[in-house]
């Protein structure tokens, strides 16, 4: 009888190849979306970076092109604060797109609160309200694909977190640090009921969560300019390298939930040793994402915050 040949062990340092297909990365820029580029970049891939800066998105690609020979890389302007522009975005970027990673954000670590544009608390309206209303827009691209992926990327500090659906602007309480973590619960919630919404349409589009675990600029190699790190930087960040990783392995888990066709949506993702550094691995949902309900409120919250709804373009 012969034998059913066995799928190799994933392995963060020998990607599959994935000529052929393209993938948008929001914030690609800077961080861990840098990181997350610069890996697809080397498997072939095209890959747009969204930026909202078109310098710091210029630098970026330099790095890229010279990390990553014959990369196939270009930017386009993307501003998740300003939702007004997304749809002409999203124009450019061409008839079929095979995964975005739903990467960008800002985090505030002091007071004062502060607004978008559109008058949405500027952590929410742009880590949760701008990838929601992107999504709008990109969701006839990737379903003109052969089997497009939403990668939603959320964060360890959420996962302590509970959403207040009386406020999700933070108007009344505003902590920036707990504000963050909200709004990648946000995030993620919106990323496993996107599946739901998904699998209900008969879509063969697919949405995937992770998070990078503990990714801290210290264990992050130097891509100057985009990422500069120093001697001391280094050694100050030896302590914490025990538990916690460079943003080069925060991207693990969002490279492997664009190329691995075994990650299945609705899977949550992170890191291996205790969900804050290491291999990729499929995690249990959290208790506090476990709640469709919650979702669903934050479903039809964002709907009427943004103006736009996903669920327009599944028919």
């Amino acid at each position: 009888m012969p034998s059913v040949p066995s799928t190799p062990p994933w392995d963060v340092h020998r990607l599959p190849p994935a000529d052929g297909r393209t993938v948008l990365v929001t914030g690609g820029n800077a961080g861990i979306g840098y990181f997350v580029a610069e890996q697809l970049a080397a498997t072939g891939a095209a890959v747009v970076l969204g930026s909202r800066d078109p310098g710091k998105a210029e630098a970026a690609l330099a790095v890229l092109r010279a990390r990553v020979p014959g990369a196939r890389v270009r930017a386009v302007r993307l501003d998740l604060a300003d939702l007004g522009s997304l749809r002409t975005a999203v124009a450019s970027l061409g008839p079929h797109l095979d995964a975005v990673v739903h990467n960008a954000g800002v985090a505030l670590d002091d007071p004062p609160r502060r607004e978008t544009g559109d008058g949405h608390e500027l952590m929410f309206g742009t880590n949760h309200l701008g990838h929601f209303a992107l999504t709008r827009w990109l969701l006839p691209l990737l379903a003109a694909a052969p089997a497009g992926r939403v990668v939603t990327m959320g964060s360890f500090a959420a996962k302590t977190e509970q959403l207040d659906l009386a406020d999700l602007q933070s108007r009344h309480d505003y902590r920036p640090k707990r504000t963050y973590g909200r709004t990648k619960l946000a995030q993620m919630h919106f990323g496993l009921e996107l599946e739901r919404r998904l699998r209900a349409a008969g879509s063969a589009v697919t949405s995937v969560v992770v998070h990078p675990g503990g990714a801290l600029d210290s264990r992050t190699p130097a891509r100057p300019p985009v990422h500069q790190r120093t001697a001391g930087a280094w050694l100050g960040g030896l302590p914490a390298a025990v538990v916690l990783q460079g943003k080069d392995a925060g991207a693990w888990p969002a490279v492997r939930a664009v190329l691995d066709p075994a990650v299945g949506g609705g899977q949550l993702w992170g890191p291996r040793v205790f969900g804050l550094r290491g291999a990729p691995r499929r995690e249990p949902l959290w208790r506090n994402l476990a709640d469709p309900a919650v979702a669903g409120r934050l479903w039809a919250a964002s709907s009427e915050l943004t103006g736009v709804d996903p669920q327009d373009a599944l028919g």
